[in-house]
């Protein structure tokens, strides 16, 4: 049998609290909204493998399909809101579905964010030998005729392939109703088009590019982060250092419960945080195709909820809510 001693009654008492604490996640669990396969059950495989060493089981990985997480956002805001062993994988489009209203009655303040994954972000591409040289040029043609521009994407009118170029047009006061945008079936039939000369500029994800970089077919114009990335991509300037205040995260993440103990919560925030500062976390990243951003507990949950709000307010501009 093993022994678990104290040396003092104040030394038991925190001995024992914090056993409490760690007991409150016994079953580790990543729930993926969807089929195996695809962005969620990346998104679950990165927390199996990169917290592997944080919790005394492997984390399971149960797939709950239907509505592009719509069935798992509900379940979590009914009859799961307090299980401390489940996360929830979340993309950018669970966020965008969130502010839109395609999750019911449920938002973005019933329940808790915990973490994220690491994340992609959106790019403005153009052909080699396009007129547009420039950020500047497509934004310039843009003030002058909003739709003398065709811009594409792999997501329809108010998906977040849409939302990238909308965000764009809203930096300059251009109202995204105005804009000429042609939706296809995924990035590889959006590259397809731009280099068929369908469309002008294609607002697409920066980590979809590393194949093409060095073929010479495109030009990337501008990177929708906060910061200019590392890397292959070190040369590409921001939309933000430009002076265009457009910026999007292609964000992979975990969300639980709104009624989840304090302690389980806390829990899995300081498994991701400790996970963070291992090469191994950064290395099962990369081999996912997802860049760091590494962000977990309040500041994380917070950050979500304002970007949700922002979402929002676009969707309401552009006339796809009320």
């Amino acid at each position: 049998m093993k022994l678990f001693t104290c040396a003092s009654a104040l030394a038991a008492a925190l001995c024992f609290g914090s056993l409490a604490q760690a007991a409150e996640v016994d079953k580790p669990e990543c729930i993926a909204p969807a089929q195996p396969g695809g962005g969620f059950d990346l998104t679950c495989r990165i927390a199996q493998q990169g917290l592997a060493d944080q919790f005394d089981r492997p984390i399971q990985v149960t797939f709950m399909p239907g509505g592009i997480g719509a069935v798992a956002f509900n379940l979590f805001n009914t009859t799961r809101t307090d299980d401390p062993n489940a996360i929830v994988a979340f993309s950018s489009g669970s966020l965008l579905n969130i502010a839109t209203g395609k999750f019911g009655q449920w938002t973005e303040n019933d329940v808790r964010f915990v973490a994220t994954a690491g994340a992609d972000f959106g790019a403005v591409v153009v052909r080699a030998d396009s007129k547009f040289e420039t950020l500047d040029d497509v934004i310039a043609a843009v003030k002058d005729n909003a739709g003398s521009v065709v811009f594409g994407a792999g997501g329809s009118v108010g998906s977040q392939d849409w939302m990238k170029a909308a965000l764009l047009l809203r930096s300059v006061d251009v109202d995204p109703k105005t804009m000429r945008y042609v939706a296809f079936d995924g990035g590889g039939e959006s590259i397809a088009a731009l280099l068929g000369g369908s469309i002008e500029v294609y607002m697409g994800d920066v980590g979809e590019m590393v194949p093409h970089l060095g073929s010479g077919d495109m030009r990337i114009l501008a990177v929708m982060s906060d910061e200019r990335l590392d890397g292959p991509f070190a040369e590409f300037p921001t939309a933000k250092e430009l002076g265009y205040d457009a910026e999007w995260i292609i964000l992979r993440g975990f969300y639980m419960g709104g009624d989840v103990p304090e302690a389980a919560y806390d829990t899995w925030v300081n498994a991701f945080e400790a996970a963070y500062q291992t090469p191994e976390f950064a290395k099962i990243q990369e081999e996912k195709g997802l860049m760091p951003l590494n962000m977990a507990g309040a500041e994380m949950d917070a950050s979500i909820k304002e970007r949700i709000g922002r979402m929002r307010d676009i969707a309401r501009e552009a006339g796809l809510i009320e």
